[in-house]
């Protein structure tokens, strides 16, 4: 087989990636460029996440009756925007080929 001579390179190199790992992931200055940029895009900021949650049955009723209107709110505006440019694309299409 391969020997005492094997079984130490085996040995050292076991020891020295966890060690090396461990050496440049741990880098305060790693994680400052590499992490923390990351985990802001991953996550959404403080800010537009909702930490009070609603406890009784009125409040959960109104949050809900918000969400549903929100989300009314931006179904009836992409539509708007859908039939703007289905508009656009009808008047543009009124040209010397138009029966392409």
């Amino acid at each position: 087989m391969g020997g005492p001579n094997l079984e130490v390179f085996k040995f050292g190199l076991y020891l020295f990636v966890p060690v090396m790992a461990l050496l440049h992931f741990g880098d305060p200055a790693w994680y400052h460029n590499h992490v923390l940029p990351y985990k802001d895009h991953l996550f959404p900021p403080p800010s537009r996440t909702y930490s009070k949650i609603p406890t009784d049955q009125t409040a959960i009723r109104e949050e809900l009756a918000r969400i549903k209107a929100d989300k009314l709110a931006r179904r009836m505006e992409r539509e708007k925007e859908l039939q703007a440019q289905s508009e656009a694309a009808v008047q543009s299409s009124k040209g010397w080929f138009k029966w392409w």
